[in-house]
């Protein structure tokens, strides 16, 4: 047991039913399943004038709090519960990944947060199949990066 939960249950679980509690607060207030790419999309609506955005402006306020709630959030654990991490991956492969993951989150309408936690809790057929096809495509990488690299 200690392997899945190395610091415990605790973290996890509270972590777990933390998330849980925003979503469903997000929910209830708003109607709107909060994922995390539809936010940050949301917050070029105060940048950029393009149709796509346009939609968003009107609840771009409380999506803005929320982005910026995930930034201080990390900020905050960063520097004042841990030390940062760092990385030895060059800035190409970062940059490159980033990309990647923006690409496939645009070509399946939403990412991890919005498809495995909403999506999921409120039995949407498309969120289960992108969770299913992201699930399975992250386990046969992990599988072929650990047997390729040493």
């Amino acid at each position: 047991m200690e392997a899945l939960f190395p610091r415990g249950v605790l973290p996890y679980l509270s972590g777990g039913l933390l998330i849980g509690a925003g979503v469903a607060l997000i929910f209830i207030l708003t109607g709107v399943r909060a994922g995390a790419s539809g936010v940050l999309t949301s917050t070029f609506s105060w940048f950029s004038r393009r149709p796509i955005f346009e939609a968003l402006r009107a609840e771009r306020a409380w999506r803005g709090m929320f982005t910026l709630g995930l930034l201080l959030g990390a900020a905050v654990w960063t520097f004042g519960f841990s030390e940062p991490d760092r990385t030895t991956v060059e800035p190409m492969r970062l940059l490159l990944g980033g990309f990647l993951v923006g690409v496939g989150t645009r070509a399946a309408r939403g990412c991890t947060s919005g498809h495995g936690i909403c999506g999921l809790s409120s039995l949407s057929r498309d969120s289960l199949g992108h969770v299913c096809l992201f699930m399975g495509v992250a386990i046969v990488t992990a599988q072929a990066m650990g047997r390729l690299l040493p």
